[in-house]
């Protein structure tokens, strides 16, 4: 079949108002003046789909945004970067979601209102849109309140044979990290976590330990150590690649932005150690501005990026 799309992306999107410096919301009945307030697009798998368009790839992005001023904003970004959006849906009954961070140089807290996003799930994916795709990537697990959905959906693409995936495990807000997992884990060709994750997911206190068992299942797994860098294992054997030091002014979306880089090469046919690269770099560049996509590099950037910093 022949493929319009490099990468399909079911999930969220959001707007994120941003606002920086803030030590303490306001005692009722009072005003408090900031500095700056921004106004970006967010949500994890939207973030990811953006970094994607602007490395040059075609994503195609499936999601729901209200018929409102936001949605109208979140529509003409995608359509500027290149995303498609004709499986981006207007909802006639809630508005799109918005997510407020207060945000400070040590800790960040939100106030959030899901809109659109609640109801996500991966049963309403259009798996016969997505045989239009070379790839898809997956995120939104929740151990045993999803498990069915993921395990059924994912054994449907793998049966498709011809659609590579990546999944994004994220963290388990129930604190149970639900062993279920290790069932979808031979349909993932890329398995992405933090350190951390992988440590629960595994219950291994040593890092490569727990990502040397889930990749004898997946096809790979790519652990995000933060200022570390980045480690891969894959038909046993051990990849790494430093991080970037860079100044970071918001942490939205970093991990996100590695993994678009990550999958950039992945499906350019780069070697591991590059694939690493591409994701420290574009997770190193997205936290020097504010905003989740607001840093992340054009294709050209990111290369030069890398150059610079052989």
């Amino acid at each position: 079949m022949q493929k319009k799309w490099d990468v399909y992306v079911y999930g969220d999107v959001n707007i994120d108002l941003v606002v920086p410096g803030v030590e303490s919301l306001p005692e009722p009945g009072s005003e408090v003046d900031v500095p700056i307030m921004e106004t970006f697009v967010g949500g994890g798998a939207a973030l990811f789909t953006l970094g994607l368009a602007k490395l040059g790839l075609t994503p195609v992005f499936q999601g729901s945004i209200g018929r409102d001023m936001y949605g109208e904003y979140i529509r003409g970004l995608f359509r500027e970067l290149g995303v498609d959006d004709s499986l981006l849906l207007d909802s006639d009954t809630k508005k799109t979601g918005i997510s407020i961070s207060f945000t400070t140089e040590k800790d960040r807290c939100f106030l959030t209102y899901r809109g659109t996003n609640e109801g996500i799930s991966l049963k309403y994916m259009d798996l016969e849109q997505l045989r239009g795709a070379k790839h898809v990537h997956v995120t939104g697990y929740e151990g045993a309140t999803n498990h069915a959905e993921y395990l059924d959906v994912l054994t449907k693409i793998h049966e498709m044979g011809d659609v590579t995936v990546s999944f994004d495990v994220g963290w388990d807000m129930t604190g149970v990290w639900y062993e279920g997992i290790f069932d979808l884990l031979p349909m993932i060709d890329v398995l992405f976590m933090n350190e951390t994750e992988c440590q629960h997911y595994t219950r291994c206190d040593d890092v490569e330990t727990g990502a040397r068992r889930l990749a004898e299942k997946a096809g790979m797994a790519v652990i995000k150590m933060g200022k570390t860098g980045a480690m891969a294992i894959k038909n046993g054997e051990k990849f790494f690649a430093p991080a970037y030091t860079v100044k970071a002014v918001d942490t939205t979306g970093a991990g996100d932005s590695f993994n678009a880089g990550f999958i950039y090469g992945f499906l350019q046919g780069l070697p591991m150690e590059e694939c690493l690269k591409c994701g420290n770099g574009c997770g190193s560049l997205s936290v020097t501005k504010l905003g989740g996509n607001t840093g992340f590099p054009f294709r050209a950037e990111l290369e030069q990026w890398i150059r610079n910093h052989e």
